[in-house]
């Protein structure tokens, strides 16, 4: 059996949050990631440390890899969109953030995004047509941007894996690193 450290040891996974985000959904995916050989930058439109949520309470404040602003999605075979309720209201009215977005669903690349990351999808128009699951506040937004939106612990459509909430984040971390392995080898695609 191949070793998942391996398959996924050559894979750049962007992690995209700002302000506000789940810090839970932040370091559970990406420690599962770098743990399974990924590696993973965490990116951010502000300049500066961001602050990490716990439920509606602050949690840690974090130091960003790279700023949005001198990110290119080109560098990235994968993206990582965490949750909480402000993070992803503030990725999606930014231009660039939902730029960088598009770039992964326009080219197939994987994408995973838990809790309220979806809300950035919606913007970047990648949810049309698509099965998905979220917080379930997030129904009818998605419903209305063209999705189908079902109650389930992660939900993989193509290269697109979603999931509810924190206590989701082991089977979503699982769900992303099998389709990184998945898509694993020169330029491959997941959909």
């Amino acid at each position: 059996m191949e070793d998942k450290a391996l398959a996924i040891s050559d894979k750049k996974i962007a992690a995209l949050v700002t302000d506000g985000f789940e810090q839970v959904e932040l370091t559970g995916p990406v420690g599962a990631l770098r743990q399974a050989g990924a590696h993973v930058t965490i990116v951010s439109p502000k300049d500066g440390q961001i602050q990490g949520m716990n439920h509606d309470e602050k949690g840690d404040s974090f130091t960003p890899d790279r700023q949005l602003s001198a990110t290119k999605p080109e560098e990235f075979d994968a993206l990582l969109l965490p949750g909480g309720v402000a993070n992803p209201d503030y990725l999606r009215v930014n231009k660039d953030a939902v730029a960088f977005v598009g770039h992964f669903a326009k080219s197939g690349k994987p994408i995973a995004a838990i809790c309220h990351g979806p809300w950035t999808l919606i913007e970047a128009g990648a949810v049309k047509g698509r099965k998905v699951t979220s917080w379930p506040s997030l129904r009818t937004d998605l419903t209305n941007a063209g999705a189908t939106w079902v109650d389930q612990e992660v939900v993989q459509d193509g290269a697109l894996i979603t999931s509810r909430k924190p206590d989701d984040i082991p089977a979503f971390s699982e769900a992303f690193i099998g389709l990184l392995k998945a898509c694993s080898g020169p330029d491959r695609r997941a959909g």
